[in-house]
């Protein structure tokens, strides 16, 4: 009898064993997969947009591999940060925050900021972005990189105009960025609720 209840009993508890391992063989495997492209995401970014010395370089042709975080718009005339801002980062570094809810270390922010067109369509009257103005650029640093004027609180900040992209024109990051991401301070200085990728989708 009790030999017959263990042959019965046995079989479930090995095909147990044998889920909790592979569960646990794949969770292993994940972890370790979400670490290497943590550490593969920061050396691409510290390799391609960001030299030895620290200075940033507005990544080429971002809209259309990055993935596009969220818009914003600031529609009055007289606003310094007057214009459409748009919002795109690595998918990698997207994937990354879903998952932790922080941007790891290599993640690189763009605001592009646009200029406002505005008339009349079917649908009624519209607003739409038009011609570049300039790109802000924040770059996440975890490991205290540079000392230099244009890194601090974590990240490396850039600005970039339109009529030359290839320099940064920040004075510093206490001069030119610091004042508008105060407010933000307490979520590692980006303003998130304007992102609605950073968000599980609504749909599975």
């Amino acid at each position: 009898m009790n030999r017959m209840m263990t042959q019965r009993v046995l079989p479930g508890l090995r095909v147990g064993m044998t889920g909790a391992l592979k569960a646990g063989a794949l969770a292993a495997l994940l972890a370790g997969s979400t670490a290497a492209q943590a550490q593969s995401l920061a050396e691409e970014t510290y390799s391609r947009y960001v030299d030895a010395s620290g200075s940033i370089s507005l990544p080429q042709d971002f809209r259309l591999g990055w993935t596009h975080l969220g818009s914003w718009v600031v529609s009055e005339a007289t606003a310094p940060g007057a214009g459409f801002h748009d919002v795109y980062t690595q998918a990698e570094a997207a994937r990354s925050f879903r998952e932790k809810g922080v941007f790891p270390d290599g993640a690189v922010l763009i605001k592009e900021i646009r200029t406002i067109e505005s008339g009349a369509k079917t649908t009624g009257p519209a607003l739409w972005a038009k011609d570049p103005a300039v790109w802000f650029v924040m770059v996440k640093d975890n490991q205290a990189r540079f000392d230099t004027p244009h890194w601090g609180e974590g990240w490396g900040w850039a600005l970039f105009k339109a009529d030359d992209a290839s320099v940064n024109a920040s004075a510093s990051f206490t001069e030119t960025c610091k004042g508008c991401h105060v407010p933000a301070q307490q979520n590692d200085w980006v303003f998130t609720e304007g992102y609605p990728t950073l968000q599980a989708p609504m749909m599975k």
